[in-house]
């Protein structure tokens, strides 16, 4: 029908880039092939918006809006299992890495990290949309950040720069695992069988929503000169009541493949969890009158340190000062978390800025008891956040 259209009026200017997005096949990526048909579905939902409906008589537009109604309601839930779908494969594989951390403070800070970094990425999608950038700005955007999130993963198995301090908190991954992330971007790589076995059905509906799409941004631009006839809308509602119904069930069986994948392999099931859980606190005796210090070198501006600590074998009441400070390279001191007295304390801060970070345990206003310190303390650069100049991954 789209051909139809052109016969009788050729390409007008503006209509060229998705016709050729319809005669050229669909990205080879799976996740990309993802991300597209998300794209389109909110292109084609844009174009059946009333606001956007060509003129039309009374009768015409009665007609027209009994069909777009439907297909509205149909790609609106469409595209709620989509984004529903990409949402939990991306928590699974978060939570996935997650078991393999030691289960205390430092997860807290890793969970932290991401979700101020997906914070951000929302932040510019908005401003992107508030600024009045279209939809396909809008995912070539969200694209670059998914791709952002593959080369993090690559990094994570390679152990390449800041990722080299999470991989030492990942304790007892299996190497085998490791290897699957480090080649999980590569074209001929772990992800490669998948594409193969079960992309070219996901290609055909990618295929679809675009020549779906293409017809009816023709037919509006061109109803003045050609009316859309019953037949043409009851095979576009029949393309859309497929379309939607072969994306979703595509998408149920797809997420059963993704998650008995062999990434998506617990540190239960891989037996590490007794290495995960491995306890490196360290213990010290503070004197009365006295304090305990450690100094931590910051590289990187949003990393986090975390700490965790407590007093062993204290007595009724008892108590330990705790502060920190930063101390700039010219030597001043800026308190960064005030001084309170504690018990025990678990906590995290995220850094403002490089350079050196003090934290201090006080027992100078005892006069008679020592204290014995328990504590762990770590620094966690800002896995979130990649150079933008790394080279393009692949799924």
């Amino acid at each position: 029908m789209s051909d139809d259209l052109l016969g009788e009026v050729p390409a007008m200017p503006g209509e060229e880039t998705l016709i050729n997005e319809a005669n050229s096949n669909p990205p080879h990526k799976v996740d990309e092939n993802l991300w597209k048909n998300r794209e389109n579905i909110e292109e084609v939902l844009f174009l059946l918006d009333e606001s956007h409906w060509p003129q039309q008589s009374a009768a015409e537009e009665v007609e027209i809006a009994s069909v777009v109604g439907r297909l509205q309601v149909r790609l609106q839930g469409t595209l709620k299992t989509l984004e529903s779908f990409q949402g939990r494969n991306a928590d699974n594989i978060f939570n996935t890495i997650m078991t393999y951390l030691p289960q205390d403070f430092r997860g807290t800070a890793i969970r932290l990290q991401r979700e101020r970094s997906e914070r951000n990425k929302q932040a510019m999608v908005d401003a992107l949309v508030n600024s009045g950038g279209s939809i396909r700005d809008k995912y070539a955007l969200l694209w670059g950040q998914q791709m952002e999130r593959r080369r993090q993963l690559a990094q994570l198995g390679s152990a390449t720069g800041v990722y080299k301090t999470l991989v030492k908190l990942l304790v007892g991954v299996p190497q085998v695992l490791l290897d699957f992330i480090q080649q999980i971007n590569d074209d001929q790589g772990p992800m490669e069988e998948q594409r193969q076995r079960y992309g070219p059905t996901l290609y055909s509906l990618t295929s679809m929503i675009i020549s779906i799409r293409l017809f009816l941004f023709l037919s509006w631009a061109r109803f003045e000169a050609r009316k859309l006839k019953k037949d043409h809308l009851a095979i576009l509602e029949e393309a859309m009541n497929i379309y939607t119904s072969e994306l979703e069930r595509f998408l149920k069986f797809i997420g059963e493949v993704f998650a008995n994948s062999p990434f998506l392999v617990t540190a239960d099931e891989a037996g590490s969890a007794e290495s995960r859980g491995s306890d490196d606190y360290k213990e010290t005796v503070i004197l009365a009158g006295k304090t305990h210090e450690l100094s931590l070198t910051i590289d990187s501006v949003n990393s986090y340190i975390a700490w965790d600590f407590s007093l062993v074998q204290s007595k009724l009441n008892m108590d330990i000062g705790f502060s920190v400070e930063f101390i700039s390279p010219s030597g001043d001191s800026k308190l960064i978390l005030p001084y309170r007295r504690y018990e025990a304390n678990q906590g995290n801060f995220c850094t403002f800025s490089a350079g050196c970070y003090k934290l201090i345990w006080d027992n100078s206003y005892s006069t008679f008891f020592k204290k014995s310190l328990r504590y762990k303390v770590d620094a966690i650069p800002p896995v979130a956040e990649i150079p933008q100049s790394v080279p393009e991954a692949e799924q």
